[in-house]
């Protein structure tokens, strides 16, 4: 095929080019006029690590930001809060009628982009590299410049805000936490005390500090009993000999008399009976005084125990006083030595109690030492976090700055109506041209001699030419005059296109997205 071929297809199908061409192109320029302005307002928020070394302060909130910063979206994005975004700044008037609250929501809610800045850092926790969030970007796209501006800087504000409530909270909470569970510690210390001092008050005597007087005390005891003992033995044998000493000494003079008359006596008649008979009379005479003087003897030993006269006799007086002295040293001896027994006993079951009440007191020292340690650490912790709640509270700690806050935007954001114009003159030109070439590949119709000589394989003899009359030439002229009147149209929409792309035009956009219902 040569140029002429092409240039002869051109003007064949010039309408099958045109049309679809014209259509596609129009298509194009409706939606890019009809698609509404959407303007875009973004702000950026730094995350300022903690100014104050943590070697001096350490924060109490210990979540990462990139967890702390979900949280807080998962806040802002709640059904309440969108939906006061909504009332406070009368957004999505022409769905309201049309769409329910939650549809609204999700509409707000998709609105809003919520973007991380990441960077390579070393954890200072455990010193390895990694990537942490260093800012995020908060976005929010709306239809009119005004509007976007407003809920930007609403939004940026509710997170600030939200961030330090967040984290002042979680101060302040661990402050209360550490103080409640310090006060529940310190009843307990409380009640170790005076339990310990009751223990003492019970077992005042028995604890180990006291094993080693106790001892001393008991062998002092024991020595001493021996001592006593060993005296009183000595006692007892001076009461035996006393009592046999007193059983044969008279405690009166006369009956010693008469019985040492009578011992005279009787020696005397046994010397007689050794020489003489038994009729002897100084043997007879002997028998009958040793008889008068037994018989005297008895009844004045009678008399005088009957008469319970008072001993006059020298010898058994002493021995009878040496006998009361020793028998009162024996009592009092004995008395001593029940009580040093009992003593004894007293310390011997305080030394034999002395392990047991020791194991007893050592657990309950363990006890007491352990929630004593235990409160010094909460008290320790409390102050800490004391001070991390002032860090907090004076927003000393890491914090979000808006470094770069939202702007009123000056142009819309999308759609890109010149864009969208260009790729809508792309594919009009390509469905002109498909069209056309479809047409002309599937029509087997004969438009030139050589064609039809190509067909036939037979020579073409006369060929007529085309007849044109004064009607044709009509329809021809108003072809063109509508050619160009097109032309003309398509100029003006391409330089209003133009200008709708450079200047900001919202409200007519809006207006027009109204009436159209779109």
């Amino acid at each position: 095929m040569t140029v002429n071929d092409y240039i002869a297809i051109l003007k064949r199908r010039k309408w099958s080019l045109i049309t679809p061409a014209a259509i596609v192109f129009l298509a194009a320029v409706l939606v890019a006029l009809l698609l509404p302005a959407i303007y875009v307002s973004t702000a950026t928020i730094l995350i300022e690590e903690q100014e104050i070394p943590v070697e001096f302060v350490m924060s109490s909130v210990t979540s990462y930001a990139e967890q702390r910063l979900q949280s807080i979206n998962q806040k802002i994005m709640s059904y309440s809060r969108l939906n006061d975004i909504i009332d406070r700044f009368n957004l999505y008037p022409d769905l309201r009628d049309r769409k329910t609250r939650e549809e609204l929501v999700d509409i707000l809610r998709d609105s809003i982009k919520l973007g991380q800045i990441s960077a390579d850092i070393i954890d200072p926790r455990t010193g390895r590299p990694g990537t942490a969030t260093i800012a995020f970007t908060l976005s929010y796209e709306g239809e009119t410049a005004k509007e976007t501006y407003q809920v930007a800087n609403l939004l940026t504000s509710l997170y600030l805000k939200e961030n330090l409530k967040v984290r002042e909270k979680q101060a302040m909470g661990t402050s209360e936490f550490i103080e409640s569970q310090l006060n529940k510690i310190k009843i307990d210390l409380v009640k170790y005390d005076n339990t310990i001092t009751r223990f003492k008050e019970r077992h005042a005597n028995e604890l180990p500090e006291f094993l080693q007087v106790n001892l001393q005390v008991l062998q002092r005891v024991e020595l001493t009993l021996e001592r006593l003992l060993e005296q009183l033995r000595s006692l007892k044998e001076k009461q035996g000999y006393l009592r046999g000493q007193l059983a044969t000494t008279p405690a009166q003079l006369a009956l010693a008399d008469k019985k040492d008359r009578l011992k005279e006596l009787r020696s005397q008649l046994a010397f007689y009976q050794t020489r003489f008979s038994a009729e002897y009379p100084d043997v007879t005479k002997t028998r009958a005084d040793i008889a008068e003087l037994e018989k005297q003897y008895a009844e004045l030993k009678k008399s005088v125990a009957s008469t319970e006269e008072q001993p006059d006799n020298p010898a058994y007086i002493s021995l009878a006083s040496q006998l009361a002295t020793t028998v009162m040293e024996i009592k009092s001896l004995g008395k001593q030595i029940k009580d040093l027994e009992k003593k004894a006993a007293v310390y011997q079951r305080r030394v034999a109690r002395t392990p047991r009440v020791g194991e007893e007191y050592r657990n309950l020292v363990i006890q007491r030492d352990a929630t004593q340690a235990k409160y010094d650490d909460l008290s320790r912790k409390l102050m800490e976090s004391k001070v991390a709640y002032g860090l907090e509270k004076d927003q000393k700690g890491e914090r979000f700055t808006l470094i770069d806050p939202a702007r009123m935007p000056e142009k819309p954001y999308k759609p890109n109506r010149l864009a969208i114009i260009l790729v809508g003159l792309v594919l009009a030109v390509g469905a002109g041209v498909g069209t056309a070439a479809l047409k002309e590949f599937t029509d087997n119709a004969v438009y030139n001699a050589e064609d039809l000589a190509r067909a036939t394989s037979r020579p073409v003899l006369v060929s007529i030419p085309e007849i044109v009359t004064t009607k044709d030439l009509t329809r021809q002229r108003i072809k063109h005059l509508s050619l160009a009147v097109g032309a003309v149209v398509l100029l003006v929409g391409a330089v209003l296109l133009f200008h709708l792309y450079v200047m900001d035009l919202n409200v007519l956009w809006a207006k027009l997205s109204r009436k159209l219902g779109v």
